[in-house]
């Protein structure tokens, strides 16, 4: 195996290996988790696995989460379906920068990406470096945040578009979750910016120190959020991963966000998705 890492600050591709083999292989899975920590999201071509490796060697990093919108695979439990058609109208909630699943308690610790059928031109993914958008930060900012805990809804993003009393059964199943605004992560210790297109406001921003006025309290807070989770937008912390047919996305969830650009044509565009349950963020 040949690791060519793509960016200076995330992600690195592997080259001569078949994700196939990790789920029997002790030896390469071990290193293959190894980089993943150390590059936060890897990629594969040529990968013509079958569904069920697809499922194994995601189950390798822990059980699998449903979604509560996307169907699973009839022949494959756990794997996610996300299909596109050419006469669908385009999902616009998919190009905002996000971390999977943190409207839950518990959000996916990562995700092992498929790609099936891609458009002849366009349809890339982007994925950002948040444990560096957290290190680059003025210090002030961070002295600012430090303690912080944010929202974070669907309502505020795919939910959006949904009849009102199919978003109100949901948000009964899946109420909003609350998370720090800058998590630790579990295994590296780093720290983590931790708000992104899910986030609706900090819970617990309106102090004496923080507030004069009531009539301060939104601005300041929904300025401050605004600009953190603008960070995702810098270019320094990006990767950018055009899809073939049979390549492979593995990523941590937990330090990075992700964009999938809609800029492609009506045309059919098949992923298949493996996440893992995560812990709840601290």
């Amino acid at each position: 195996m040949r690791v060519e890492q793509l960016t200076c600050s995330i992600g690195a591709e592997l080259v001569g290996v078949n994700l196939a083999d990790a789920v029997r292989d002790d030896s390469l899975f071990g290193e293959i988790k190894d980089l993943l920590l150390q590059h936060k999201v890897l990629f594969l071509r040529d990968q013509d696995i079958s569904r069920p490796d697809h499922v194994a060697f995601a189950r390798r990093l822990g059980e699998l989460e449903d979604h509560p919108m996307a169907p699973t695979h009839p022949d494959a439990p756990g794997l996610v379906q996300i299909y596109k058609r050419p006469d669908q109208p385009i999902d616009r909630y998919e190009n905002a920068w996000h971390s999977d699943g943190s409207w839950r308690e518990t959000p996916a610790m990562g995700c092992v990406l498929r790609c099936v059928e891609c458009p002849p031109v366009g349809g890339d993914t982007m994925w950002a470096n948040m444990a560096l958008a957290y290190e680059n930060l003025p210090r002030e900012i961070k002295q600012r945040i430090e303690g912080l805990h944010a929202n974070h809804s669907f309502e505020s993003s795919f939910a959006a578009a949904m009849p009102i009393d199919k978003r109100l059964a949901m948000k009964a199943q899946y109420p909003d979750a609350e998370h720090p605004v800058v998590r630790t992560h579990p295994v590296t210790g780093e720290k983590i910016l931790y708000v992104n297109a899910f986030t609706t406001h900090f819970t617990d921003y309106h102090t004496p120190g923080r507030v004069r006025f009531g009539q301060d309290a939104n601005p300041g807070a929904n300025d401050l959020l605004r600009y953190l989770v603008s960070q995702a937008f810098v270019p320094e912390y990006q990767v950018r991963w055009r899809w073939q047919p049979n390549s492979i996305a593995i990523w941590d969830n937990r330090s990075t966000q992700h964009y999938a650009v809609m800029d492609y044509p009506a045309c059919h565009r098949k992923m298949e998705r493996a996440a893992i349950i995560g812990d709840k963020p601290f």
